[in-house]
């Protein structure tokens, strides 16, 4: 790759995307291309060969997808399966069709068996069942993974997966019908405090236990990962992105409700879902290829909840 070389990143509005898009910009990357989805649907196949044919990237990084937390892939299965699939097997199929130098997949860490030992290893791909709250986006993003693999076998092309851990940072979804479990806990700590019940700080009710453990990447690292793999050869074709290390859901709570400055009652509901009891990445495959995490979990909260209240009044919230 060079400094002109055309590169589409697909997603490019989103928390993951914007954060690529920067990251590639502040490393001297001038030639890239960015389309909403109003400009290109991306479930579209027709619209997508239109794209390659008229754009001719060279390198396509897939960031672009339908995500959620337990609460949006329980109650919207099918397009959590669907949507997923139209957007990766066009950007996939279009991309081997027109011959783009290189290919990076986006995954997550649920693609991994429900049950398997941790910490997750590549290899544990496929060998047992999924975590049921998830296995919609879940199936879909291990087609994608396949899909990359069966091209790079076939037709000896750079297309790799790369497979986050939990991720948030700016930019991040704060509806809390549809968002993940960190910036949901940020926007109901937040109201939280702004909220008093007889001078009291209100309450904030959590889902579940509070005792899952979860491993959390600050977005910015993982763009920074997407640059060394685009900057890099692998020799193989899924690679985990994670920090290594995990802490409980009530870890967790308590990291956050201290960050915000909330002082009042966390209530744990236990009628709600915990999902999968632990989800800690092998990272060392990654690592010997020469890249690690350098954000902190302390410091990518306080990072994020500064965003937050920098954009309270336009931040991005998702429908379904």
């Amino acid at each position: 790759m060079n400094h002109h070389s055309r590169i589409y990143i697909a997603g490019h509005r989103g928390m993951v995307g914007s954060a690529i898009w920067r990251a590639l910009e502040a490393k001297g990357y001038s030639n890239l291309i960015g389309k909403t989805s109003a400009e290109l649907d991306l479930r579209n196949q027709k619209a997508v060969s239109d794209f390659f044919q008229t754009e001719k990237p060279e390198v396509v990084i897939d960031a672009a997808a339908r995500v959620g937390g337990i609460l949006a892939n329980n109650e919207y299965p099918y397009p959590f399966l669907m949507e997923n699939l139209q957007i990766q097997n066009n950007l996939i199929d279009y991309s081997l069709k027109a011959d783009v130098k290189k290919f990076i997949f986006l995954g997550s860490s649920c693609i991994y068996p429900k049950l398997a030992p941790q910490p997750l290893k590549e290899e544990y791909l496929l060998t047992g069942p999924l975590e049921p709250t998830n296995e919609w986006y879940a199936v879909a993003k291990i087609t994608g993974v396949k899909a990359c693999e069966a091209i790079r076998k076939q037709f000896g092309k750079d297309y790799i997966s790369l497979m986050p851990t939990n991720l948030y940072g700016p930019y991040d979804n704060f509806d809390l019908k549809t968002s993940h479990v960190l910036p949901a806990m940020i926007r109901k700590f937040h109201e939280a405090k702004q909220s008093t019940v007889d001078g009291r700080q209100s309450t904030v009710s959590l889902w579940g236990s509070g005792t899952p453990m979860r491993e959390f990447l600050f977005v910015e690292d993982l763009a920074d990962a997407v640059v060394f793999a685009l900057e890099n050869k692998f020799e193989d074709n899924l690679y985990n992105v994670g920090t290594g290390a995990d802490l409980t859901i009530r870890e967790l709570a308590e990291l956050i409700q201290k960050t915000v400055g909330h002082a009042g009652e966390i209530i744990w509901d236990s009628s709600k879902p915990d999902g999968t009891p632990r989800k800690l990445m092998d990272v060392s495959k990654m690592e010997k290829a020469g890249w690690k995490a350098k954000v902190g979990l302390e410091e990518g909260i306080k990072r994020t909840y500064v965003w937050f209240l920098e954009h309270q009044d336009s931040f991005k919230e998702v429908k379904i």
